[in-house]
């Protein structure tokens, strides 16, 4: 494709460590220039050195997150919030715990309750009370999946229960201590929930991610890649260390 047609912007860096330290800029010059800032945030391997480096940034006094408002992409169905494998956990150990983020402002989708259709709804409207999210951190699935949002015939627009596809579930078994103990549904912001963020910045890191990426970008937007419709956003921003880039 044209980059120069694109609405997309790729950046390739050396490597993850420059990656993190990019993204953090990114994310930190949003907050900096507008302090209300409401984030959409995302878990996993990729935005881990993002947060540290988003810590750092606090504890030198060059970032406030005391007015910032949070939401979470995903959550495991069936996970404690204290399991140390749920996303409430993760967030709390890379980012929350070492920030001043307040507490009532942090949004991540419940991992259990039985009225599943509520607590989607409740999430959206949870988002759409605190006017939108101004800038969404993704990460992407060597399937390319972004949130939970897995390769299929439709893709559903808002906050959903999904079934884990059984190379998510093998993916995301690195976590565990057996695949078997992997949840195999999570609760995950839409497409559509995703696609209406201001801004969008998605992080790519290792030779894993290649042919996701390749396929994202390859001019065809398909459900049975979902993060190729981040093709039809105004403000992608594509953020990637040169193994993530190589069959670009």
């Amino acid at each position: 494709m044209n980059e120069g047609a694109l609405t997309v912007r790729i950046h390739v860096v050396e490597n993850y460590p420059e990656l993190s330290l990019r993204a953090a800029g990114i994310v930190a010059s949003q907050v900096i220039l507008k302090e209300d800032t409401v984030l959409g945030l995302a878990t996993g391997s990729t935005p881990e050195e993002m947060y540290r480096e988003l810590a750092q940034l606090h504890r030198e006094g060059k970032v406030d997150f005391s007015r910032v408002t949070t939401f979470n992409l995903d959550e495991y169905r069936g996970l404690d919030p204290g399991h140390p494998q749920s996303y409430h956990y993760y967030m709390r150990q890379h980012f929350f715990d070492h920030v001043n983020i307040k507490p009532e402002n942090i949004h991540i989708p419940p991992g259990q309750g039985a009225d599943i259709p509520t607590i989607c709804q409740d999430y959206e409207q949870q988002i759409a009370a605190a006017g939108g999210i101004d800038l969404q951190v993704l990460g992407i699935g060597v399937n390319g999946h972004i949130g939970f949002n897995e390769p299929g015939s439709h893709l559903q627009t808002e906050t959903h229960l999904v079934d884990l596809t059984a190379e998510t579930i093998k993916a995301n078994s690195r976590f565990f201590s057996t695949p078997k103990e992997v949840p195999r549904q999570a609760i995950t912001m839409g497409m559509g929930s995703i696609m209406q963020a201001r801004r969008i910045l998605l992080l790519a890191s290792g030779k894993s991610k290649s042919a996701a990426i390749r396929d994202t970008l390859g001019g065809r937007v398909t459900t049975a890649v979902p993060a190729s419709f981040l093709q039809l956003h105004r403000r992608v921003i594509l953020l990637l260390d040169r193994e993530a880039a190589a069959l670009l």
